[in-house]
C-alpha cells in the first residue's frame, strides 16, 4: 500500500480575455480578495488564435496573465473556478438575450510538473472535479520547459505563452525553496 503524502502548495494562475482593459484593475481587485497579492502581471497581448470569443466579447481581444503570492491547495481549483465565474458575471454586460462577458478568467494552478486550468466543460481528456467543474493537465513541465499537449488550446501553445509559464514557474520554484529555509 502507498503512503499518503501531503502534496505542496501550488500558485493560483489566472489567463485573462479582454476587450475592456480599463476594467481590469477592478477585476483583480475582486480576484486579490480571495486569492491574495499579485505577484506577476503578463503584459496585455493581442489574443489571435481563434475568433471564438469574437461573438460574445466584440473584437480586439487581448490577453494577459497574473499569479498569486499566496500558495494555494491544489483542491481548491474547482471552488476557484466557480468563484472566477462569479466575477465574470460582476462585469458583464446584460443582453436581451443574456450576458456578455467584458472579462474572461482562465482559472488554473501552477506546479513544478504541470500548468492546470479549470473547465465547465467535460471532455475525454478532463478529470471532475465537484459542482460542474472539469480539471485539464494543458501543459507539462518537460526538459526544462512548458511542453504542450495534444489537446492543449492553440493559444497555451504558443511561445510566449510558455516563456509567460516558465517565468511563473521560476516566481513558484523561489517561493517553495524559501519556504524549506524557514
Amino acid at each position: 500500500m502507498g503512503t499518503i503524502t501531503t502534496p505542496q502548495p501550488v500558485k493560483a494562475v489566472i489567463g485573462v480575455l479582454t476587450t475592456a482593459p480599463c476594467l481590469l484593475s477592478t477585476v483583480y481587485g475582486e480576484l486579490e480578495q480571495r486569492l491574495g497579492p499579485i505577484d506577476f502581471t503578463s503584459e496585455l497581448m493581442p489574443f489571435t488564435s481563434t475568433t471564438y470569443y469574437e461573438a460574445e466579447m466584440g473584437l480586439n481581444i487581448e490577453r494577459q496573465f497574473i499569479s498569486f503570492e499566496r500558495l494555494i491547495d491544489a483542491g481548491r481549483l474547482a471552488e476557484i473556478k466557480l468563484f472566477t465565474n462569479r466575477v465574470e458575471r460582476m462585469f458583464a454586460l446584460k443582453k436581451l438575450d443574456g450576458e456578455a462577458r467584458r472579462v474572461n478568467l482562465d482559472a488554473g494552478y501552477l506546479c513544478l510538473a504541470k500548468l492546470v486550468l479549470a473547465s465547465t466543460k467535460d471532455h475525454a481528456h478532463r478529470i471532475y472535479l465537484r459542482d460542474g467543474i472539469y480539471a485539464e493537465i494543458t501543459l507539462r513541465y518537460y526538459r526544462k520547459t512548458f511542453q504542450p499537449w495534444e489537446w492543449s488550446y492553440p493559444d497555451y501553445r504558443l511561445p510566449e505563452y510558455i516563456i509567460i509559464f516558465n517565468q511563473i514557474r521560476e516566481i513558484y520554484r523561489n517561493q517553495l525553496a524559501n519556504e524549506d529555509i524557514s
